[in-house]
């Protein structure tokens, strides 16, 4: 098998070919293209670029871009933490509370339960006096 040269490969870029769509049941041309493999190959990357610079443009000037995962406004992110932070606060603070109001009830009610333990006093004892 022989080796391309450079110049081989420049001229099968630039033959021309001719692209004829013709109508099944009559045979009339319909539309007759002059192509070349290098005009196809310009057309087909020009296509490409101009899909993928839509595209790029499409999210970074729409309000599509906040869909896509990590992408965002810091000021949004730092604002969704310190509301977050104040939930989780706000949160334990209703617990606290309702765990109180409810010993209160308890108290008051007097279902409580209390085992005092009177083994920790230390009662005074009482002083005998030798008169």
């Amino acid at each position: 098998m022989g080796k391309l040269e450079a110049g081989s490969t420049l001229e099968r870029l630039r033959n021309r070919y001719r692209l004829v769509v013709m109508n099944d049941d009559t045979y009339e041309e319909v539309v007759t293209f002059r192509l070349s493999r290098l005009s196809v190959y310009i057309a087909l990357s020009t296509i490409f670029v101009l899909l993928v610079g839509l595209t790029v443009a499409l999210i970074v000037f729409t309000p599509v871009k906040y869909y896509i995962p990590g992408y965002g406004n810091v000021k949004m992110d730092r604002e969704y933490r310190q509301l977050k932070y104040m939930t989780d606060s706000l949160a334990r603070q209703v617990n606290y509370q309702n765990q109180y109001i409810d010993g209160l009830r308890r108290v008051m009610g007097g279902d409580v339960d209390l085992k005092l333990d009177t083994t920790l006093l230390q009662v005074p004892g009482e002083e005998i006096s030798n008169d």
